[in-house]
């Protein structure tokens, strides 16, 4: 019996049927939704079965057993390479898996992009292509010719790890038909995939936006933090773009479930046993389970599920840090583990008729808008009531917090905006000693004097002679993440002499003393240690000499970090992603992404990167 779809919801294209036709005979044909389906040329076809043998659909019960009911084994692990884990989905789980393959001279397969951002799999025993095979794509790969190569592969008895979806691993077992020893089958926990179709027009509306070609794209991007399930994505002209969470239209519709392939919605693949020999997937949940494994930039759930699987893992653990946690730690966060995901309430079929007419930014507004006038105001009420609860909690019934709030931000030379939330969040400990004609520019928000320790009289002090300026800036989101300045308690800042201070969004911690008489400049994620000094200027005190300089503008910028206790000298720039060691003076320019320490500073690393 030939293949025959009738109803798309029971096809997964996997594309198992076409690889096995030894006559050629079925080939992958795209409806207007973008997926592909099989069709079978009548002419070539002899009727052999083959098809329908290996349809993963058809043999569900035959496929869905394992060693064990449920995983022996439920990991909390992160790569041991920071580097490999800042570039992962998740924790860095698969390449610690395709590493320990490679090692042993094996094969891996995986997900990659094309050129054109769709997505194919892929298998090499290269271990310079795990780059481009590690991180999901969240599209449907098509696997057309990967069961026949891993076939040849096995058969010459070359090791091979496969990765990919439920039913793509789920063909790879029915394609076979027999288990090998030398085959290891990993799946993740897959909530649906997204068509090839949307994707590309996504994209398309993203160049018309940006006005350049997409050079790069990065589904999960960890540079705002994991949780934030960023999508970066850059063009040929330099422009970034980062799409946060369900502000991104693509991943709005997909969490809406607008276009995930019809399967998706009826997954036979889910719940337990599972197919493969190892599961992973994202650890959600995991600063709940243990602290000590959550750092925000991302952690990988690993469950073993056979004895082949239990036994890599013994090759594999000594390059990820571990820790062994319950099977139902997992079930809260994962629940595309026991079951399929709901229809969209959406008509799909209109959807679909409408991005063939328009573009994705047409669709995007009609279907599922960012927000809609009823949640806008419902949104509105919730924010006001958020303030309201945030300013009590830090105040309470202290008239002196209260006093200093309203004294600060309601001050003639202060411009602050309460509507837009760009105000000085005054803590008790916070003291004042502002001169008339001294402005503050709020374009973001401060809390001043964060996380002061209960009966400690450590004040924070903010002074500004005639004509100082201090601004908070705000700017579009960038890598270094947008939000208020939180200053924590024993800072002492002091600008004087018309000297202006700009800051933008980041941290400071505790006993930061800034000096400022001519110009400072503080960029965006700069994050501040204990007890580090900044200074344009070194007081009225001078040394006669040619070359000295009593003050110059110092320029810290986007995403610095100045460890505990560093001193930043005047006429020093810092330069972007550059990291200064603890206790070091820096009395001259820092390179971008580089490390300096010392007393003179000095580079000791080049190319860094940080998180």
């Amino acid at each position: 019996m030939m293949i025959d779809i009738q109803d798309k919801s029971k096809c997964c294209g996997c594309c198992a049927c076409v690889d096995a036709c030894a006559h050629q005979a079925i080939s992958l044909k795209t409806d207007i939704e973008g997926f592909w389906y099989p069709v079978v040329d009548k002419e070539k076809c002899v009727d052999c079965g083959l098809c329908d043998k290996v349809c993963p659909e058809l043999h569900i019960d035959e496929l869905k057993k394992n060693d064990y009911p449920k995983p022996a084994h439920t990991m909390a692990a992160i790569n041991k390479k920071m580097s490999v884990r800042w570039d992962s989905t998740s924790g860095g789980a698969f390449s610690a898996l395709a590493d320990a393959m490679y090692e042993q001279g094996g094969y891996v397969s995986g997900a990659v992009y094309n050129e054109d951002f769709s997505v194919r799999n892929f298998i090499s025993s290269n271990p310079a292509d795990l780059e481009r095979l590690r991180s999901s794509k969240y599209l449907q790969s098509k696997a057309e010719g990967l069961y026949k190569e891993i076939r040849e592969l096995l058969r010459k008895g070359e090791k091979v790890l496969a990765c990919g979806t439920p039913c793509q691993m789920a063909a790879l077992r029915s394609f076979l038909r027999k288990d090998y020893d030398n085959l290891i089958i990993v799946d993740f926990i897959c909530r649906g995939v997204n068509s090839p179709k949307v994707y590309r027009k996504y994209l398309d509306s993203l160049e018309r936006k940006f006005g350049g070609k997409v050079v790069y794209v990065k589904a999960k991007n960890k540079e705002l933090g994991w949780r934030n399930l960023t999508r970066k994505v850059v063009f040929d002209n330099g422009k970034v773009y980062y799409g946060v969470h369900m502000q991104d239209d693509f991943r709005r519709g997909y969490h809406t479930n607008v276009y995930c392939r019809p399967s998706c919605y009826t997954c036979q693949y889910k719940g337990f046993p599972r197919m493969a020999d190892i599961t992973i997937a994202d650890y959600w949940g995991i600063e709940r389970v243990d602290p000590n494994m959550d750092n925000n930039i991302g952690t990988s759930m690993i469950l073993l599920n056979s004895n082949k699987g239990i036994a890599f893992f013994e090759k594999v653990k000594d390059k990820l840090e571990w820790e062994e946690t319950s099977f139902e730690s997992v079930l809260p966060g994962n629940i595309a583990l026991r079951k399929p995901i709901e229809p969209a309430r959406i008509d799909r079929k209109s959807f679909f008729e409408d991005l063939d007419k328009g573009t994705f930014e047409d669709v995007t507004a009609k279907y599922f808008p960012l927000s809609t006038p009823a949640r806008s105001v419902k949104r509105r009420v919730k924010d006001f009531l958020r303030k309201c609860i945030s300013l009590y909690s830090m105040y309470h019934f202290s008239f002196r917090a209260w006093s200093n709030f309203i004294r600060v931000n309601c001050r003639k030379n202060t411009l602050s905006d309460f509507k837009a939330g760009h105000v000085i969040y005054t803590m008790p400990s916070a003291v004042f000693d502002l001169h008339p004609t001294a402005k503050i520019i709020l374009n973001s928000s401060i809390t001043y004097g964060l996380g002061r320790v209960r009966g400690l009289r450590m004040p924070t002090c903010l002074r500004m002679t005639e004509n100082a300026t201090l601004e908070i800036h705000d700017g579009p989101l960038t890598r270094y993440g947008n939000g208020a300045y939180g200053l924590c308690y024993g800072a002492y800042i002091e600008i004087v002499n018309g000297g202006k201070l700009t800051i933008g969004q980041g941290a400071a911690n505790v006993g930061l003393t800034i000096m400022c008489a001519k110009e400072v400049t503080i960029g965006n994620g700069v994050r501040i240690g204990r007890n580090v000094s900044i200074r344009d200027w070194n007081g009225p005190h001078v040394i006669i000499n040619d070359h000295y300089r009593n003050h110059a503008p110092v320029h810290i910028e986007d995403h610095v970090w100045l460890c505990t206790g560093c001193t930043i000298m005047p006429g020093v720039t810092v330069g972007e992603g550059a990291v200064v060691a603890a206790n070091s003076t820096v009395t001259r320019d820092v390179p971008p992404h580089s490390m300096v320490a010392g007393s003179p500073a000095k580079v000791v690393k080049e190319n860094v990167e940080w998180y």
